[in-house]
């Protein structure tokens, strides 16, 4: 498939989806919003797909955010003021999360309103000195983030950054776990590519059951997020045997321990 707005590209189990309107700081107008949603469903759809790299075009900016302009001709003679919103637009970021696909945003700069929303859907998220971060909803009299933000960094980290809507640098956000890493920019893709690599390697019937239940438990009781891996062990999730998940392992000469 071909898109106007995304640069989609695959190699060894890995797709790297690059938004790609970097005139705009990669601001997320209607037709952008439409074809990541419809990327993002065909490579999670995709045997082949194991991983999914984000990021934006240029070096100043991962996402700006939400098409202002565009949002404004869209409401222009509207009594509400307020543009509709399609489906894609609404559902994009949840589509992100919920993926089986283990995903990961290589921050290439600021992650402004939408885009810190989505930046804040991403499994993991990979910065640098020029990452930054702003949840601008409030500052706007609207509301987003309050399901995705608290997942990552807690509530009481998650409440700082909605209820201000202040900037928050690379370093901060490394300490308060929005970066999972925090890496020089020349370094950036070649460090979210290294991670989304390792995923890839390994058996992509867990990795997907592992986010499956991290998703599911949410909400749950402590032993209730337990059983649940319980009864996925035994149906969806049943070991591999011995003999071919450890072939590598068994195949070498010597008798050493492990822990599995």
């Amino acid at each position: 498939m071909t898109y106007n707005t995304l640069l989609v590209e695959s190699a060894q189990g890995v797709a790297t989806v690059t938004l790609d309107r970097p005139q705009v700081l990669n601001a997320m107008n209607e037709e952008l919003s439409s074809e990541l949603a419809a990327a993002v469903s065909e490579l999670d759809e995709s045997d082949e797909v194991r991983a999914i790299v984000f990021t934006g075009s240029g070096d100043r900016a991962f996402s700006a955010g939400a098409d202002i302009h565009e949002m404004a001709e869209r409401v222009a003679g509207q009594e509400s003021g307020l543009p509709p919103r399609s489906r894609e637009q609404e559902g994009r970021d949840w589509g992100i999360a919920s993926t089986r696909t283990p995903t990961i945003g290589a921050i290439n700069g600021l992650a402004y309103g939408g885009g810190a929303v989505m930046a804040s859907s991403f499994d993991l998220r990979v910065g640098c000195e020029h990452s930054s971060f702003r949840f601008l909803a409030a500052s706007y009299g609207r509301v987003n983030a309050t399901w995705s933000l608290p997942m990552q960094i807690g509530w009481p980290a998650a409440k700082d950054l909605l209820f201000t809507a202040r900037v928050v640098k690379a370093d901060e956000a490394y300490r308060m776990g929005l970066l999972n890493r925090l890496v020089p920019c020349p370094q950036l893709m070649d460090a979210s590519l290294d991670i989304a690599r390792q995923i890839a390697a390994n058996d992509p019937r867990m990795v997907a059951g592992i986010k499956g239940l991290l998703i599911g438990g949410v909400g749950s009781g402590w032993q209730e997020m337990f059983e649940s891996e319980m009864l996925a062990r035994q149906g969806a999730l049943r070991p591999t045997p011995v003999h071919e998940g450890f072939s590598d392992f068994l195949s070498k000469k010597g008798r050493r321990g492990m822990n599995p």
